[in-house]
């Protein structure tokens, strides 16, 4: 999708086709899954004919903002379908007209200069969209018949006194009442062209200046000065998934993640992490298949899908069948021990809670497990007692949905200094951030940024800025992921703490690892490969840097990783299913 750079020839047009239906044949051979077919990709065409006379091509494949719902209704996924495919659309006319006659003249190597020209054509796509709700609005009120205000229904009578209830009882168990959901943050239909074309220039520059993706947005992170070195940011690998789409009865675990050790390259993180998950496969397949069980309440929801224990999840994780909380943990550990390996030193774990997709409004509750509800309260005490029994698990992610403000400043003064507790889907969208200069609602310790609608490079690279200091930075892949690798080297030259791609299974997650390990070895190759200072588990604020300072000082930790594991030679293209 594009556009032909001004003055091609015939010949180059017809190579040009050549080239979209050499995409379109391999999209089809290789069964791209349907979700992957409806991501926009945007390919920018510039002709610098003054310097090398030739059409350069660079293709980019970004992620909708859509999230992936496993065993939705049918006219859910209907609904959703035909939004999704109205984004895209406006994308591709988006990129193909208007914003191509924006560009034309600019220099490819001026990041700043396109990526202010989107934000204003953007700012304009949004007043116009304004303006026209305003103007259906008014037009239905100066039409439609001005209906009469509802009769309020009569006050509900007063509780009776049940014989030998004790007055005060109601008042005891009462519980005070959650906030109300907050409208979904509204998302521009087409907005994902102006992060495609921002990347889709960054990706050119890099291909004039013949430098790799995360150079070229390290230049632009330290205001075209190169740094010396740059870091790997650590893995964050979801291993499990134990979450509400899951046929067990545990709902809070939506991904169990792995993070080994920061002194562990990523090769040997990922093998160490490829072996856990070999054991896991042989565990649950000599385990017999749970008996069908419908959950209470989610009958519709999962239609469809067969209660079946060791489930690929569109995460590239398996989704296995749990009843509590301990189970899944226990897994790991018992895996751990037999491969000599210890949780809490060789790897740590984080846990992906999907608050917002626990609650369940009719009871005013977190449904932690099936037939198991929790107030905001009592989920503070639940990842207080959890962290006591587990001290190897050391993030919380959107442990709570971000309505309950009171309750991720309860978590965060009692737990902030001992795990990361982390806002994922609890913080607004990265534009909003910006716009109100604010990263600390929720308050938390960490933040996970993706690429995605509208965000720029020079976005990604002021919301990094904004948060320095502040906030560790997770860099995340979207739910429906796409193959398109360049977000690791985003990751890479923004200098995240951590990169959170999802599995070690699935393509579109697989090619990202696989870049990683690519980078790492260049860095290597080339001496500028460095270690984040920050790249510790000993530090998580203030109050736990003033305890570090203590005398007693931890020795660095070497990898008790068998050894034919951890020193194999490494392949730069190795891939891992």
């Amino acid at each position: 999708m594009g556009e032909e750079g001004r003055g091609c020839s015939s010949e180059t047009t017809r190579e040009l086709q050549k080239l979209k239906q050499q995409a379109m044949k391999y999209y089809r051979e290789n069964d791209v899954p349907r979700r992957l077919e409806e991501l926009l990709n945007s390919t920018f065409y510039l002709q610098p004919a003054d310097v090398y006379g030739h059409l350069n091509i660079c293709s980019v494949v970004i992620s909708t903002h859509f999230e992936v719902h496993e065993g939705a209704a049918p006219e859910l996924a209907d609904v959703e379908e035909a939004e999704r495919a109205s984004a895209v659309s406006t994308a591709v006319h988006w990129v193909n007209g208007p914003i191509f006659q924006e560009l034309q003249g600019l220099v490819p190597t001026n990041q700043a200069a396109v990526d202010h020209l989107l934000r204003i054509f953007f700012a304009n796509k949004v007043q116009e969209d304004k303006e026209r709700k305003e103007l259906e609005m008014s037009l239905e009120d100066s039409t439609g018949p001005t209906p009469l205000p509802p009769i309020p229904p009569p006050p509900p009578p007063p509780p009776t006194k049940r014989k030998g209830q004790k007055q005060g009882r109601n008042d005891a168990v009462s519980e005070k009442p959650i906030p109300p959901a907050e409208p979904v943050e509204p998302v521009l239909c087409g907005s994902m062209a102006i992060g495609a074309v921002s990347l889709a220039v960054a990706k050119t520059s890099a291909i004039l200046g013949n430098n790799p993706l995360y150079i070229n947005i390290a230049l632009l992170k330290h205001n075209q000065e190169q740094p010396s070195t740059l870091t790997v940011p650590l893995l964050m690998v979801t291993l499990v998934s134990c979450g509400k789409s899951s046929p067990g009865k545990l709902n809070l675990m939506k991904e169990l993640i792995c993070i080994p050790h920061p002194e562990l390259t990523t090769k040997q993180g990922v093998e160490m992490l490829m072996e856990i998950q070999k054991n896991i496969i042989k565990i649950i397949e000599t385990q017999p298949p749970p008996k069908p069980e419908t959950k209470k309440g989610h009958d519709g929801g999962k239609r469809g899908q067969q209660p079946i224990t060791g489930k690929m999840s569109h995460f590239g994780c398996l989704t296995i069948n749990y009843d509590t909380i301990d189970q899944p943990l226990l897994l790991l550990q018992g895996i751990c021990a037999n491969l000599g390996l210890e949780l809490g030193t060789n790897l740590h774990l984080a846990i992906n809670c999907a608050g917002h997709e626990l609650m369940d409004y009719s009871k005013g509750k977190y449904e932690v497990m099936v037939g198991t509800y929790k107030s905001a309260a009592e989920m503070v005490d639940l990842y207080v007692d959890l962290i006591n029994k587990y001290p190897s698990i050391i993030a919380f992610i959107d442990p709570f949905r971000k309505e309950d403000s009171e309750q991720w400043d309860s978590i965060y003064n009692a737990l902030g200094s001992r795990c990361y507790i982390i806002a994922g889907t609890a913080s607004k969208s990265i534009s909003k951030l910006l716009e109100h200069g604010n990263i600390n609602i929720p308050k938390s310790n960490g933040l996970i940024i993706r690429h995605t609608n509208e965000t720029t490079m020079s976005d990604l690279v002021e919301i990094t800025n904004l948060a320095d200091s502040k906030k560790h930075i997770i860099f995340g892949s979207a739910e429906g992921e796409a193959s398109d690798d360049s977000l690791v080297d985003l990751a890479v030259g923004l200098g995240v703490r951590f990169i959170k791609l999802g599995g070690l299974s699935r393509g579109e997650r697989v090619t990202k690892y696989n870049r990683l390990l690519t980078i790492e070895e260049e860095l290597v190759q080339s001496g500028t490969l460095g270690f984040n200072e920050e790249h510790t588990f000993l530090y998580f604020n203030e109050e736990a840097e003033k305890a570090a300072e203590a005398p007693e000082v931890l020795e660095p930790l070497e990898p008790t990783f068998p050894t034919e594991v951890v020193k194999e030679p490494h392949k730069t293209q190795a891939s891992f299913a």
